[in-house]
């Protein structure tokens, strides 16, 4: 045992919550949400919900932490708040692979411990999020019927090891390429959700192979970033773009005919499910490792867009 997990134990010695997953007894519960990256526009917009739907309990409270894209801070992290006492913890994996030894020491602690977008498969938690693949393959339905003969794509994937990447690229091979075989994937590479990263990488491709027909990305951000560098190319007028998550930016860039679709994952659903499945699980009403439930995953087209620009100007991330 090194010194530093010799310490989280002994810490989780001292509070008298080592062994199996205890509640606490006070009237107010504190709760640590550890988000993956706050830059990440949908992991800042599930951190924005979660804060919003934890003020709706008068027992519960939550703290945030931002673990900026980087599994050794975000590791250390959730290390502090195993020590801190906190009377359950949420977790937003940056890497689920990096994470699973440090989400093992929650439970280890006796803390209850969600895993959520993405779901981290580690006995003795539970878990909200999303169907990852079928976030992907509606997507992959439309374009199937879209995407010209002869296409040439580049494909923009998310960190190496994230359970949500994988599966949603896994989604795009069996639901599209393995069936579209006159479709050439001319580039790929990890953008690690992030928006410069695929700009960078989009510029690079633009001079490389000229003209491109779709762009191919396991989430929004990672396509806004693509579609940036050749809004105002006239010669990528038709290209079309796919994503994953239907934030706002995502949603404006389908009203302005930038971007084709997106499978929305809701901030909104997933912060009150995990909200009120760690209520209840603080509460006595249920046992952490009961909570297993998912999000729907409907797709965002210019046909129903306006209803989720309505949606995101009333909570105010549409002005």
């Amino acid at each position: 045992m090194t010194k530093r997990m010799f310490g989280t134990a002994v810490a989780a010695l001292a509070l008298g919550v080592l062994g199996t997953a205890t509640v606490a007894s006070a009237e107010e519960y504190k709760v640590a949400y550890i988000a993956r990256a706050q830059e990440d526009s949908f992991a800042a917009w599930l951190a924005d919900e979660i804060r919003a739907q934890f003020d709706t309990y008068d027992d519960m409270t939550v703290e945030v932490f931002d673990g900026q894209a980087n599994d050794e801070k975000e590791n250390s992290i959730i290390e502090n708040c195993i020590v801190n006492g906190y009377d359950a913890i949420i977790i937003q994996a940056n890497n689920g692979e990096a994470q699973m030894p440090y989400i093992q020491q929650v439970v280890d602690a006796g803390i209850p411990c969600l895993t959520t977008n993405p779901r981290v498969e580690c006995e003795g938690t539970g878990s909200i999020d999303a169907d990852p693949y079928e976030q992907a393959k509606v997507n992959c339905d439309l374009a199937m019927e879209q995407v010209p003969e002869g296409a040439k794509v580049v494909v923009l994937n998310g960190p190496a090891g994230n359970f949500h990447s994988t599966e949603r690229r896994n989604a795009w091979q069996a639901e599209f390429f393995d069936k579209r075989a006159d479709v050439e994937i001319v580039a790929e590479d990890i953008a690690n959700w992030n928006k410069d990263e695929a700009m960078a990488l989009m510029e690079d491709w633009v001079q490389a192979y000229g003209k491109i027909d779709a762009v191919i990305s396991m989430n929004d951000n990672m396509a806004a970033g693509a579609i940036e560098v050749v809004k105002d190319n006239a010669d990528f007028a038709d290209m079309l773009a796919y994503g994953v998550d239907g934030t706002a930016e995502a949603c404006l860039l389908i009203k302005d005919g930038l971007m084709t679709s997106t499978g929305l994952q809701s901030a909104g659903d997933l912060a009150q499910m995990n909200a009120e499945y760690i209520h209840k699980v603080l509460t006595g009403e249920m046992e952490v490792t009961d909570v297993y439930d998912n999000v729907p995953a409907p797709l965002i087209t210019a046909e129903n867009v306006d209803q989720y620009i309505e949606m995101y100007t009333a909570n105010g991330q549409i002005k």
